[in-house]
């Protein structure tokens, strides 16, 4: 035993005089990350500053395209930022409440798991294939359309929800330029839905963990002094769960931003549905502009990367509370 011991603590002397035996060991990592990760950054950033081919240096040119939306036919960059704008409010508010909600309930029945099971099973299947079904479901014909057969149950008319770009106009036309488009449209509100409808197994499963944690002396105490169902609610488990929240909005925020397979297979941008994701990929691979759609891309990164920061500081301050 003491011989084993010995080797053992020579072993971690070994280490301790070879400060870089651990970067070996991390090498082949952080090559793939240089490679495929840190490489394809900055190679994106410096072709934001050239022309559509990368052959002559254009300065902000590209950047200032964003900005002026010259071709709003064709790429309509203020569309795009608007609905990307859209999604960040509408999609991580309705799911985190929906998923909330859905998990207070579903603590209170027996078949709690089954229940959770069920509303998780959407996160199981794939973007695009979640994206082709929810294609039949908006299709115009009640005989193949779900949702429009249920309307026309009911007594309304069919509607084309992905190609519908009616809707009550917005305060972002009366303040933005005149050349801004309202994004709040019936099309956009029936992509929304779809991912609400993907990602609230997701906030349902991290919220009920998150509230099986808290302890039931506390809520206990709370109704003895008390405090009705809603009010414990409201001043003890929601205070207790807002760590919880705003990670898995922080999460949300992130997945609204690179968007894309939905939004490709069920409108391909098209009808005012374009968000910066899909207008990227058009100007970049079917336009062949590689100044602009990199651009693109960068304005994307810059929206990721401070969620991604104060995510992480987040979670660096739970593991020093702890």
């Amino acid at each position: 035993m003491q011989g084993w011991l010995s080797r053992d603590t020579g072993r971690s002397g070994v280490i301790g005089r070879n400060w870089w035996v651990p970067w070996l060991w991390m090498s082949p990592a952080l090559a793939l990350v240089a490679v495929f990760l840190v490489w394809p950054v900055i190679d994106t950033v410096r072709r934001s500053f050239f022309d559509g081919d990368s052959s002559s240096f254009v300065g902000f040119e590209n950047y200032q395209f964003i900005i002026d939306n010259p071709q709003p036919i064709s790429a309509d960059t203020h569309t795009a930022l608007l609905n990307n704008l859209l999604w960040l409010v509408v999609f991580p508010a309705v799911t985190v409440v929906i998923g909330l909600l859905i998990a207070v309930l579903a603590g209170r029945v027996r078949y709690e798991s089954v229940a959770k099971s069920a509303i998780f099973i959407p996160m199981a299947i794939s973007f695009v294939a979640a994206a082709v079904i929810w294609r039949f479901m908006y299709e115009l014909d009640p005989d193949q359309g779900t949702v429009n057969a249920v309307l026309a149950r009911l007594g309304g008319d069919p509607v084309p929800w992905l190609q519908d770009r009616g809707g009550p106009q917005t305060w972002f036309t009366s303040i933005g330029p005149e050349t801004w488009t309202a994004p709040f449209q019936i099309n956009n509100f029936s992509l929304i839905t779809v991912g609400v409808w993907m990602w609230t197994g997701f906030a349902v499963v991290i919220l009920s963990a998150g509230l099986k944690g808290i302890s039931t002396e506390v809520l206990e105490a709370a109704r003895v002094d008390g405090a009705n169902e809603w009010q414990v609610f409201r001043r003890v488990i929601l205070p207790i769960m807002m760590p919880t929240i705003v990670v898995i909005a922080a999460t949300l925020i992130i997945q609204a931003l690179k968007n894309f397979d939905l939004i490709f297979v069920l409108t391909g941008g098209r009808f005012g549905t374009d968000i910066v994701a899909t207008l990227f990929y058009k100007q970049a691979f079917e336009v062949r502009d590689f100044g602009v759609g990199a651009a693109l891309a960068v304005v994307l990164l810059a929206f990721v990367v401070p969620v991604m920061v104060l995510t992480i500081r987040r979670f660096q301050a739970q593991e020093e509370a702890r």
